[in-house]
């Protein structure tokens, strides 16, 4: 399994990039920071990366991010597309995470079930949902 494709600022600029919320712009970054060291880090099982998870009370507050993003190219059956920190541009995976936080932190039920149903499939959605609402829970406290 292939680690997390991180992008130079020249890949970035080929194409249009979507837009987030300038309040998720601060979480992006983090995430993309995490990206990074998840590259070198050992693949996880998306199973048990959430069985971990679950039952830990006070886990740190990237824990759902780092599991996530080991975890991530297993769920989309793609290679995502993540861009260093700083970058100005976001990627499509990145605007896809960034909207199912956002959803996850306005409790907007619907909206984040059909982006997790629009690109999981059904035997990671519960996972992914997990690892990203946790992720949004934990990084709304910060």
């Amino acid at each position: 399994m292939e680690p997390l494709r991180i992008c130079t600022e020249h890949e970035a600029s080929a194409t249009p990039p979507p837009k987030i919320p300038f309040a998720w712009q601060g979480v992006l970054n983090r995430l993309r920071i995490i990206a990074l060291d998840c590259r070198a880090a050992a693949h996880a099982d998306l199973f048990e990366a959430c069985a971990l998870l679950a039952h830990e009370e006070d886990t740190a507050h990237d824990a759902h991010a780092r599991a996530l993003l080991k975890c991530l190219r297993q769920a989309i059956a793609c290679q995502p597309t993540l861009y260093q920190p700083g970058t100005a541009e976001v990627s499509f995976d990145e605007a896809w995470l960034i909207q199912g936080l956002a959803a996850a932190k306005a409790g907007d039920h619907d909206s984040f079930a059909f982006l997790i149903r629009s690109r999981v499939p059904k035997i990671h959605q519960r996972h992914i949902a997990f690892l990203i609402k946790g992720i949004s829970d934990k990084f709304s406290r910060i």
